[in-house]
């Protein structure tokens, strides 16, 4: 996309404006499309590109909706050089300051004239007038006292809004969309196996405070959870030399919190089923101070790479990483005291982090994500031994992927039971489902999370 774009306008807003129409035109995911366009950038611009690209992405339907009534016509019926145009262009003005009005639009319309046809002019009408209404005029005038009102004001699929409404009720399905359009938190789990101090459980806290010394960067820590850091800065995480050595891994605080209430101990055997790329796994051998065994199952032969490759970083050495289909039975006689499942999901609870993933799921992928869940649930409870523990975990706020497929579970598997985890961590205790937790954005400032933890009870 770039190679077609020698418009002269701010280098931030051309990378910014080449992402959107990479995720919207070609179905690229906003990460990789920004990272393709952001190489060339200082990190001022590549700062700003970022909050531009990723702004309007998770902003799409707010911004179609008020593109619609002040152009007067369909977005569909848009061309997308000029819609990426008109969607970046009016996200910089409406939800971010600093920079002159009439600079936003006159890099919007040149942008617009990169494989359009006349449509920099549609451009430059829409955001002057855009301009004249003023943006406080322009949100005001969204409501969010139903499902369909939420879902434009709040820029959320309305299938969304509707789900969380019924699921949470108004109050926290409002709170919940403002908190997804919020950028996310920055964690940092520092990796006991590689910091120093690294003797033992004890030692995490020490740990953390040595590496949060070194990073030369403002964090705060996480009294649930010893080894967590949060960023409170910008912070180059990947460039940094603990996170080559393996010292750090960037990992959410509800995904450390999952590790934490599997609870591995030193000696165990562990099965953590779809595993990549390893956040949960090397945690887990840390915990374990390197002591028993992890297997690691993922199916997909690209991502079991890289799976290998943290694993190794992290100095896992207790981890084997095994190709194989979670939905498959063990071999027989093949049994592990605890196994993980945190299976694919709609990922609802990152959408932080993820911008253009609201735009890409869909409600008929629920229930077919729903049947592969339940598919490798029965095969990791098949390879649990007596009094073993079983935990299921996604990374999504829906009824149907977290307490309902653990209730059938229940129902079908009479020889397990739920055990109680609010004993342990109350703050995240699950408004339907005694026992288990959900972390919420809004309320946790980190992603959802769901977490139930079953033990065998029979045979």
């Amino acid at each position: 996309m770039s190679a077609s774009s020698p418009v002269k306008c701010a280098p931030a807003r051309r990378c910014a404006y080449n992402a959107l129409r990479r995720v919207f035109e070609q179905g690229a995911y906003t990460d990789r499309a920004f990272q393709g366009e952001a190489r060339n950038l200082d990190g001022r611009d590549r700062a700003l590109a970022m909050r531009l690209a990723y702004g309007a992405i998770q902003r799409r339907g707010t911004l179609d909706h008020l593109i619609e009534r002040l152009a007067g016509r369909p977005t569909d019926r848009l061309d997308g050089p000029v819609l990426a145009a008109l969607r970046l262009g009016l996200y910089e003005l409406l939800y971010t300051s600093g920079a002159p009005d009439h600079a936003v639009v006159a890099d919007a319309v040149e942008l617009a004239k990169t494989g359009s046809h006349g449509g920099h002019g549609l451009v430059n009408a829409v955001l002057r007038r855009a301009v004249r209404e003023g943006g406080d005029t322009l949100l005001g005038s969204l409501r969010d006292d139903t499902p369909k009102h939420a879902a434009i004001a709040h820029s959320h699929p309305e299938w969304v809004a509707r789900m969380w409404w019924e699921q949470l009720g108004p109050d926290q399905a409002r709170a919940l969309m403002v908190a997804d359009n919020q950028p996310s938190e920055v964690a940092l789990r520092v990796n006991t196996l590689r910091a120093e101090p690294a003797a033992g459980r004890e030692s995490e806290a020490a740990a953390a405070a040595v590496v949060a010394s070194e990073l030369g960067a403002p964090t705060h820590s996480d009294p649930g959870i010893p080894e967590a850091l949060v960023l409170d800065g910008p912070f180059d995480v990947y460039g940094s030399a603990q996170w080559k050595v393996g010292a750090i891994v960037a990992q959410s605080r509800a995904a450390m919190l999952v590790s934490r209430v599997f609870d591995p101990q030193p000696g165990e055997r562990i099965l953590d089923l779809c595993a990549a790329p390893g956040g949960k796994t090397t945690h887990m051998a840390a915990l374990m101070q390197n002591t028993g065994e992890v297997v690691a199952v993922e199916r997909d032969a690209r991502r079991a790479a890289e799976l290998r490759e943290n694993v190794s970083r992290a100095h896992a050495e207790i981890v084997r990483v095994e190709v194989a289909d979670a939905t498959q039975p063990r071999a027989e006689h093949s049994t592990f005291d605890r196994v993980l499942v945190d299976p694919p999901c709609s990922g609802l609870g990152t959408l932080q982090a993820r911008p253009d993933l609201r735009w890409r799921m869909t409600p008929e992928r629920i229930p077919e994500l729903a049947r592969i869940q339940g598919a490798i649930l029965r095969a990791g409870a098949r390879a649990i031994r007596p009094g073993g523990v079983l935990t299921y975990s996604t990374c999504t706020i829906s009824s149907e992927e977290n307490e309902l497929q653990v209730e059938r579970f229940l129902k079908d598997e009479s020889g397990f039971s739920l055990e109680d985890l609010t004993i342990e961590r109350p703050a995240y205790t699950h408004p339907r489902l005694t026992g288990a937790l959900l972390t919420l954005p809004h309320r946790d400032r980190t992603a959802g999370f769901f977490i139930a933890r079953m033990r065998r009870v029979g045979r």
